[in-house]
């Protein structure tokens, strides 16, 4: 499981660093779905419209498995979740790898 799960999760970020550079992280890919979501095009952001780019890209994420559900945009473009489910209480660890699961599913979704 975890071989194929790390197979996986390195042709994922293989693909983006061949579209968008080597040397790409986690909250880097995080970044570039966030901004894909947001539907505004690559621009400058401010600090803290990043770290709204980011949570987009999380609550994207996450609402496949349930835990946010979408309620729209707003008068920005900028699109808005409700926390459905409490989600559980994981380790840094843990934490990682559910976004890494929800990347590839993500990126296998786009494929599709």
């Amino acid at each position: 499981m975890d071989e194929v799960f790390e197979a996986e999760w390195k042709t994922v970020v293989a693909r983006i660093e061949q579209q968008f550079g080597e040397d790409i992280d986690l909250q880097g890919i995080l970044f570039l779905v966030g901004v894909q979501e947001l539907g505004q095009g690559f621009r400058k952001f401010s600090k803290d419209e990043k770290l709204n780019v980011m949570h987009v890209a999380i609550c994207t994420l996450l609402s496949n498995y349930g835990y946010y559900e979408f309620e729209g945009n707003d008068e920005e473009g900028w699109p808005h979740w409700k926390a459905t489910d409490k989600l559980p209480s994981l380790k840094p660890g843990q934490q990682m790898r559910l976004m890494k699961e929800a990347l590839i599913e993500y990126f296998k979704e786009e494929e599709a």
